[in-house]
This record gives structure tokens, sequence and C-alpha cells, in this order.
């Protein structure tokens, strides 16, 4: 009988086949390619840094290869080719894959139009065609339609590959290994570790799971939550031949550090009126106007009083919540995204921040790097990091943002004292900052008196205390840091500053230490 796969060829198909299921910012990405190409693999980086397939020479023979070898497997199911299970998974990983390129360029498509009618759904006008092409591939003469391979699912299932792709590379820009290993994290939030579970039954799930984010200040993490919301499961309605919903108008932030206890409250979970002094009308709150398909993101988790954090735990356990001056449960079906830049750890042992919260929100978890680490292994990025900086202005065009993009790197280059060694203390928000003063008048000094400024932290605190710019808990936390980078030994810290040394260890200010180690 005539084998679906020849022995002699069968490595380098089952490394095309998986191809569709390795996450696409790992090493073992480019590895498999290479496997699958063999001698016709050209050379390219070690993981993947941009989503510009012009650059993608192996992409485009990948593509070449897909197609014959489908043709090729289909051709000879028909004529009764001998296949199990491990065969005939082979051949439906390439239809998966087969189907993904050729409606790449579709589905992007679809994407720019939902960013552009951020408030209604989009009519996919090559429904028809991709339903075709999948009942070619995968319903044959003598077999039906796998389990799990409906064509609305497939091409729901496309369409969010689609948008992870686009999301994540338009969110986290950067060469180095730190950067990568970020798209990398952010996209097993998306998929899971394991894609084939995740497209069999998790993505029906990933929704209940939150994701928490933590980083210091100014590294994103809110561009990082906006990839992963953007980048959730839409169904697709063959009916209507349209996704039952826009991603552009999914994500719904709030940052908590901004409001005061009783705003965020009425923020989150909304108000009836006459629910306090103010409350002329009722008010639907985030979580009442999350949909299923949406997410509410909460930055600055680690700063929510206990008394929210207990009420933030019931949404977590329960799924219900309650508006302000109301006594109805309401159910919330979103997705939760959180972050913070505190040591949540540390603000544990101090019992600011109640642990079965964090065990509720620390499932999936991603940790952004600081600029400084991201220039340290590709000084190079800094370029990267203004245009992309410079792109996000509103308004500004793509010519004049290249042009402000290397007025800002003149400026940095004439300037020492911002050169390679700069450790640019606020990060992302820092350099935002330089890009923006050098934009309107052309140049740009880091704020010598103040701590974010200041190259020596020692120096830096002395200055916040004379102009009184710390409150007390921050002058408290950073002069036990400061004790007890001096002594090393917790023990000898508690002494000298007369207190527990468990105290002193909920105090200390893991940002400011590793300054001062610096």
């Amino acid at each position: 009988m005539l084998p679906l796969v020849e022995p002699s060829r069968r490595r380098s198909i089952e490394a095309l086949a998986k191809l569709h299921y390795s996450n696409p910012f790992l090493e073992e990405r480019i590895a498999r390619e290479r496997e699958a190409l063999g001698a016709n693999f050209r050379d390219a980086p070690a993981v993947r840094t941009e989503l510009d397939y012009a650059k993608e020479p192996n992409l485009e023979i990948l593509g070449v290869r897909i197609e014959e070898e489908t043709a090729r497997m289909r051709q000879r199911l028909v004529e009764g080719a001998g296949a199990g299970d491990p065969e005939l998974a082979i051949y439906e990983d390439l239809v998966l894959y087969l189907l993904y390129r050729r409606y790449r360029l579709d589905l992007e498509g679809t994407i720019l139009e939902s960013t552009r009618n951020r408030s209604a759904r989009v009519r996919i006008p090559y429904w028809d065609r991709f339903l075709n092409d999948t009942r070619h591939f995968l319903v044959l003469p003598g077999r039906t339609l796998p389990a799990g391979r409906e064509p609305a699912h497939l091409l729901a299932d496309s369409y969010q590959v689609c948008r992870a792709f686009a999301h994540i590379f338009n969110n986290i820009v950067g060469t180095s290994g730190r950067s990568a290993r970020l798209r990398a994290t952010v996209w097993e939030s998306i998929f899971t570790h394991d894609m084939r579970r995740y497209r069999r039954s998790l993505y029906r799930c990933m929704g209940d799971l939150p994701t928490l984010i933590t980083g210091p200040s100014g590294t994103g993490k809110e561009l990082v939550a906006r990839a992963v919301a953007l980048s959730r499961y839409i169904p697709f309605d063959p009916k209507t031949k349209e996704f039952v919903g826009n991603h552009a108008a999914s994500f719904h932030p709030l940052n908590l550090s901004a409001l005061a206890p009783t705003l965020i409250e009425s923020e989150l979970f909304g108000h009836k009126k006459g629910a306090f002094t103010g409350a002329l009308a009722d008010r639907k709150g985030w979580l009442q106007e999350c949909g299923p398909l949406d997410t509410v993101f909460l930055d600055e988790i680690g700063d929510l009083d206990m008394a929210l954090q207990l009420k933030l735990l019931r949404v977590l356990q329960e799924r219900t919540f309650q508006r302000l001056g109301e006594s109805r449960d309401i159910g919330f079906e979103g997705k939760f995204i959180t972050a913070t830049h505190r040591d949540l750890a540390a603000e544990m042992r101090a019992r600011r921040f109640r642990p079965d919260l964090y065990f509720r929100l620390c499932a999936d978890m991603i940790v952004t790097p600081s600029l400084r680490e991201q220039l340290g292994e590709a000084p190079g990025d800094l370029h990267l990091f203004i245009l992309f900086i410079a792109r996000r202005i509103k308004g500004i065009p793509e010519h004049e943002a290249g042009g402000i993009a290397r007025e800002v790197e003149q400026w940095i280059r004439a300037h020492p004292d911002l050169g390679r060694g700069y450790p640019w203390p606020g990060n992302f928000r820092e350099l935002e900052q330089c890009v923006r003063n050098v934009m309107i008048r052309k140049e740009y000094h880091p704020a010598a008196a103040s701590e974010v400024g200041d190259q020596d932290p020692r120096r830096a605190l002395a200055s916040a205390v004379q102009e009184g710019a710390l409150d007390l808990p921050q002058l408290e936390r950073r002069y036990c840091t400061l004790i007890y980078s001096e002594t090393g030994d917790y023990v000898k810290a508690a002494e000298r500053l007369k207190i527990d040394r468990r105290t002193l260890k909920s105090k200390l200010d893991p940002e400011f230490l590793e300054r001062l180690r610096g």
C-alpha cells in the first residue's frame, strides 16, 4: 500500500508540521525551520525580532514547501494511501499552516478594518473561500472532518494567531535576548506552552485566568497587557459571516494609583443613584462594561487598599460583584490583567497585600525588563526604541517620526551624560520624555535635583529629602534600604536602625537597592 509519508522525507515533514505549533519567538522555531528546509535554509538570526515578511526569505520558502507537501499528501489520501493517526496528525497540522499562510493578508486586512471601526463587527468577505479550502483539504472520500477542525473555529484560530503576531510585534520592540524572551512569554500567556491543547479546548477558558505583570516603573507593562488583551480568541459566526466581537474595543485600562479609593470602587464596580454624595445617576463600572471577550487592566494593583483587595478577591473567586448602593449580584465574564512595580512578596510580609489575592493573580506571570537591562545586551536597540516612541506620538506622520528619532539620537550622542553608560532610571517613560523634550526644545537634560535623574542614588536621596519630595513611607523604605545596602546583613542593619529584622525585610525597596548596588 502506498504510504502517506515516505520514510526518507518523514523527518523534514514532521519538522514542517511542528512549525505551526512552535513559539515563534524562541530559538526552537528557527531550529525547526532549519531542519524542515535543510540545504534550502537561509541564514537567519537565532530568534525572530520583527514582523517583516519581506526580510524573511525562509518564510517564503516554507510557504512553497507547505503547499507542495500538503497537495502531495492529499493526493495520496485520495488514492487510498495507508495512514495511521500519527500520519493524519502531520497532514492536519500542515493544512492548518497552509490555511494560515493563504489567508494571512486577508486576516491582516480584517485587523486594520476592525481598528478603524472599533464600534462595529467587520464582515468577512473571504469566508466562502476559506470554507471551500478547509473542505477541500479536510473532507476527503471516506473521511469526515476531524473533531476540533470545524471551519469557523479554524478561521477564528488563524485570526487569533495573526492578531497575536501583530500586537506582540507592535507593542514589544528590541533585538536583545530579554526582549525576545518577553515576546515568547507573552505568546505563552495567550496560547500556553502547548498550542495543540489550547486549540483543542483551552481557548474556551483562558479568559478565566488572570495575568499578573511585574517590573520596574516605566518598562511598558501596559503595552504588554494590551498585547495579551487584544490577542484573545474571538469566535466566528458563519451565519452572519462576522467575528462576534471587535478586538479593538476590548481593552479597558484603569490606573489604580491615580485615583482615590472611593473613586476606584466607583470606577471598577459602578454605583446606584444616591449611593454617595454626588452619585446623581446610575453608573456602570468597568466590570459591568466588560464583556466575555473583553479585558480589564488594573495597573498598580500593589497600591490597592485592603478593603478593595477583598472585594476584588470575591470577583476573582465567584465571578460576581455588586455596584455601590446595590445588593444585586452582577456576573463578570471578562479577563483580568493586573500590573505592579512593587515587590508583592515584601508587601505581603508587611501585611499590605493579601496573600489569598496574590495567589489568585499569579497563575500567569510576566516580568518586564528594565531599559538598562535591554540596552546592556543590545546597545543598538536605542535607535529602535526612540523610533518606536516617535511613531506613537499621535498625529505624527511616518516621515516626521523618522526625522524626530534622528534628532534625538544626535542629541544623545553629543552629550556624554546620556551615553552608553547612562542607566535610564526612569526606563521607557524617561526615554519618552527625552524624545518629547528634543522634539519641542531640541534638548533634554536629566533632572539633576530628583532621584530619578541622578546617577548617584545616595545624592539623589539626599536631594529628595532636602526638597521634601518624599512622603514618610517612601523615606522610611529608602533609608532602611540604604542602611541594609551598607551593612549587607539583615541583623546588623536592624540593630543599627533599632528595629526587628523582619520589619526591616518588609520595608526594603528592591528597585532602590538595585540602584545602590549598581
